[in-house]
């Protein structure tokens, strides 16, 4: 009632506006009447040329004033008519959620005739039957299609290809249900169903089975619901059958709902390091700002591998000491060849203050302090680890290759799609609690170099019970640097990592750039020279 009444005043007080602006336009426009003025033209009075001349352009003129104060009223009407508009429009919008609170708080306790009527209404909610009205062509909803043996998908990320077979077992469950349902469809049809019965060649009922499917058409509407299209056909016959199904997804249902307190959660930030000194100073930065002057709940513990190198790294930890006042890290010296998976199995066992949540982080990652209070919500000892999707950089010096210097990296951090990915390859950056990586039986020694030892811990993880959060997170960038794949890598390890290499680069039209450039060349030279031509002749 309360939100009826203020719509009402809000529409009887644009009717009120817009009376008063035709009012207001009708006096400017009405013609303005002197009875003490003289008039030109009477008689015993001469006026030149040059006198009617003057008046008519101070008659334009004022009428040119005219028209600039009736455009600026006309420009302030439309901005305060579409202030009342976006008005009116929150409150509608503030009275569906209100019915949307109601309708949950009805559905809570409503029978199985009311949910059933409540999932049939979201057929009709959906567009199955009857299309939407869209704002533009990228509000379509495409379908994705499907054979007994392919899925051919358009959002396909990095790890995914065009054409493939469900790989997540709900998938592949979810579309032989869909399958098996469109067979029960047809073997056994309702009364309603507009198809005939047809027999088989000796006069049998006609069954369909698998086999006899074709193809199939999905599409989700996030709050409707699943709609299916299933084509059907006996290879002795000319005619398909055609079966819509829809999964009507249900009310919203209340899980659970409980405060976290995260100001006394500490994170262990475990870096394994080799060389890449000035990296590492420029991690440090970061650590400062972030770790030090804002989130200040922070333990930094670097396992460094070999001798070289490590003189530099203690003293960058010692300036940070002395600028800072910060002491809460351990480094930890290991002269022998470098190996991130025992490192960071050195660094989670150097720990001795019992249970603490652990970052697994390398020196090339920027992130921030909403990121860090994110790995503190998505991981819970014994049920929960958290595996965020790293923003990839690409090489600043192709990505911003018209400036004659790349930006700062602070002005590099942003989420477009030439300069950087989302790394959905890739499970080295994690939180998780350092009794569940104990459990677990932490990294495999046996991998050795670049690669591998994330994955097969990431594969533990699922085949065990704990929940695997798995997410992109915006505070979390992977910064740009140059790979080497050695020559000792086993062939999948070398194949895995000239992968990275390549979509770490740069973006699919920025390597086009760089692939046509001589024929971009060509033609700025032809450009060049036929412009020269017609300027001299």
């Amino acid at each position: 009632m309360i939100l009826q009444t203020r719509t009402h005043w809000l529409l009887l007080g644009l009717a009120l506006l817009c009376s008063l602006i035709l009012f207001l336009y009708l006096l400017e426009c009405a013609p303005q009447t002197d009875g003490n003025a003289s008039l030109p033209g009477v008689i015993g009075e001469n006026y030149g040329k040059e006198y009617y001349q003057a008046l008519l352009q101070e008659q334009e003129e004022h009428y040119q004033t005219r028209a600039t104060s009736l455009k600026r009223q006309i420009a302030q009407l439309k901005q305060e008519l579409q202030e009342m508009s976006e008005k009116m429009r929150s409150l509608q919008e503030r009275k569906n959620i209100a019915a949307n609170i109601a309708n949950y708080q009805v559905n809570k306790e409503q029978t199985p005739s009311d949910l059933l009527e409540f999932l049939h209404s979201q057929i009709d909610k959906a567009e199955v039957s009857i299309g939407a009205k869209l704002p533009s062509e990228y509000g379509v909803i495409p379908f994705e299609s499907f054979t007994l043996m392919k899925v051919f998908q358009l959002e396909m990320g990095l790890t995914r290809h065009p054409e493939e077979k469900p790989v997540r077992k709900d998938k592949r469950d979810e579309l032989v249900e869909v399958i098996e349902a469109g067979l029960e469809v047809i073997n056994n049809p309702d009364e309603d169903d507009e198809q005939e019965d047809e027999d088989g060649p000796l006069g049998e009922k006609l069954i369909f089975n698998e086999n006899d499917f074709i193809e199939g058409y999905y599409r989700t509407e996030r709050d409707k619901g699943t709609q299916y299209e299933l084509f059907f056909k006996k290879a002795d016959l000319m005619e398909y059958r055609h079966v819509t199904l829809f999964r009507p997804f249900g009310p919203l249902m209340k899980v659970k709902s409980e405060m976290i307190d995260i100001t006394r959660s500490i994170i262990n930030i475990i870096v394994p390091l080799a060389g890449r000194t000035e990296t590492f100073a420029q991690f440090m930065q970061n650590f400062r700002n972030v770790c030090i002057h804002q989130d200040k709940r922070i333990h930094l513990t670097v396992v460094y591998f070999g001798k070289e190198g490590l003189s530099k790294v203690k003293s960058i930890l010692e300036s940070v000491t002395s600028e800072s006042n910060f002491h809460n890290y351990t480094l930890v010296s290991l002269n022998e060849e470098f190996n991130r998976g025992r490192g960071l199995n050195v660094g989670a066992r150097a720990w001795d203050k019992g249970e603490v949540l652990m970052f697994f982080c390398d020196v090339d990652i920027y992130f921030s302090a909403e990121f860090l209070n994110s790995c503190r919500l998505n991981a819970e000892p014994g049920k929960k680890v958290f595996y965020p999707v790293v923003f990839s950089l690409y090489n600043p010096a192709i990505v911003y290759a018209s400036q004659d210097v790349p930006p700062p990296v602070e002005q590099q951090l942003v989420h477009k799609k030439d300069s950087g990915f989302w790394r959905d390859f890739g499970f080295g950056m994690t939180c998780q609690y350092r009794s569940d990586f104990l459990t677990i039986g932490g990294f495999d020694m046996e991998v050795k170099g670049w690669g591998g030892e994330d994955v097969h811990l990431y594969r533990k993880y699922l085949h065990g019970d704990l929940i695997v959060i798995r997410t992109p997170v915006p505070g979390l960038f992977h910064l740009w640097h140059e790979k080497r794949c050695a020559d000792e890598l086993t062939p999948e390890q070398y194949r895995m990592c000239i992968q990275s290499k390549a979509m770490n680069e740069a973006s699919h039209s920025h390597l086009g750039m760089l692939v046509f450039r001589e024929e971009i060349e060509m033609h700025l030279h032809k450009q060049a020279y036929r412009t020269n031509s017609e300027t001299v002749g």
